[in-house]
């Protein structure tokens, strides 16, 4: 008997506690039940808290029930409405991003284009547009391949090209395919192209090559920017092209049109934002020496300082005459040899650019070895002139401190 009453005694403590018990105002229409234990009762389910079935005239009994379970009905539902209104934009946002990581050059898909003074894309500019569309202003530059114009596209500047000799046809061709297939932050943006009478369209940029980087900067409202950190940046977009070129999605591609520092210079642009793009795409042969696949950057020789010295020819002291099938083909560890030379004239005469000359002396010695395989990696050299960068500016930093 005492332990059936033991028994009894414990049951009834860890009985759930009726909210009526609690509050006598509650005692009419009284479904609600709060187990201490987390249990729920019968149509309840088992979760943290109890989802009690709606009922009218639980919560209090008559009107103001109803007026508080109306309430709390759109207090819900304004919850829902707005958790649905801040996904809606967060996969929007997620989406804009995931369509700028995929097309980073205006963010928009292949085969479409859009100029900073547009708001959507544009596809890509045929033949019928070209010529209906793209108006000539003046001659603005001339190569052997090509003629370029500085043009105008619904009342926007951008910059004609058109093939300058029959002869030159497929570097012309080449040159345009290696736009449409490396469109993206390095490259120039490609608007248009025409194959019945060559000529294609990209994006204009009034700063021209970086040949004019000094004439550029030389002018006043230039001046804040015309700094060591702005040219070195210049510098790092400069190998950031190499190495995009070197592990391209076209495959590895050496950059042919370099045989001289202002040949080199011309192939890159400078924008209005003072950063770097590649322009002229038209000798850039694949290369990829694990498949002992090599190149030769035309058919005549080469001299000077400024080339690699795999690129000249190896029996030119002795009095043998150059001849191209016999000349050793290279690799694009030539486009790293050049780099110091490059560099040099981007940074200019600056104050704090001998500074930076010193901290990227040891790169600049790797880079000018004359065994090619023993030079560091475009990407090697990046990730040299990013840590001077950082280490100039944190050291810059601290001295402002201090004064």
């Amino acid at each position: 008997h005492q332990n059936k009453a033991k028994k009894k005694q414990i049951v009834e403590e860890e009985a759930p506690v009726s909210v009526a018990a609690a509050d006598p105002d509650l005692s009419q229409n009284s479904f609600l039940s709060l187990p201490l234990s987390g249990e729920c009762g019968p149509g309840r389910s088992s979760s943290r808290f109890c989802n009690r079935p709606y009922q009218a005239g639980v919560l209090g009994g008559g009107a103001m029930g109803l007026r508080s379970g109306g309430a709390w009905s759109l207090v819900v539902l304004a919850a829902v409405l707005l958790s649905a209104a801040l996904l809606y934009l967060y996969v929007g946002s997620a989406q804009r991003m995931d369509q700028r990581l995929l097309y980073p050059k205006g963010g928009c898909e292949p085969g479409h284009f859009r100029l900073p003074t547009q708001r959507n894309c544009t596809p890509w500019l045929r033949c019928s547009h070209i010529h209906t569309e793209v108006r000539p202003l003046k001659l603005i530059g001339q190569g052997a391949v090509k003629k370029v114009y500085l043009a105008e596209w619904r009342h926007q500047k951008v910059a004609l090209a058109k093939l300058s000799s029959p002869d030159f046809l497929q570097d012309f061709l080449h040159g345009l395919s290696m736009l449409r297939a490396l469109q993206g932050r390095h490259v120039v943006q490609l608007l248009g192209f025409c194959l019945e009478e060559p000529a294609l369209v990209t994006e204009y940029h009034p700063h021209g090559s970086l040949l004019n980087l000094d004439t550029v900067l030389a002018r006043e409202q230039y001046e804040q920017q015309n700094k060591w950190p702005m040219r070195l940046r210049l510098a790092m977009d400069y190998v950031s092209i190499l190495q995009y070129l070197h592990s391209s999605p076209a495959g590895g591609r050496v950059m042919c049109d370099s045989s001289s520092l202002d040949k080199t210079l011309s192939q890159f642009l400078l924008s209005s934002h003072f950063h770097l793009v590649v322009n002229d795409l038209d000798a850039l042969p694949q290369v990829d020496p694990s498949r002992g696949l090599l190149v030769k950057c035309g058919h005549r020789e080469l001299t000077g300082d400024f080339v690699a010295p795999e690129q000249l020819w190896p029996f030119r002291n002795t009095g043998r005459p150059f001849s191209d099938s016999h000349m050793p083909p290279y690799d694009e560890k030539t486009d790293i040899w050049k780099i110091p030379d490059v560099t040099r004239f981007i940074m200019g005469t600056v104050p704090g650019g001998d500074l930076v000359h010193f901290h990227l002396f040891q790169i600049h010695k790797e880079c000018k070895r004359n065994d090619p395989r023993s030079r560091p990696s475009a990407l090697d050299v990046l990730r040299a002139y990013a840590a001077v960068y950082s280490s100039m500016v944190r050291d810059s930093s601290g001295i402002r401190d201090m004064l």
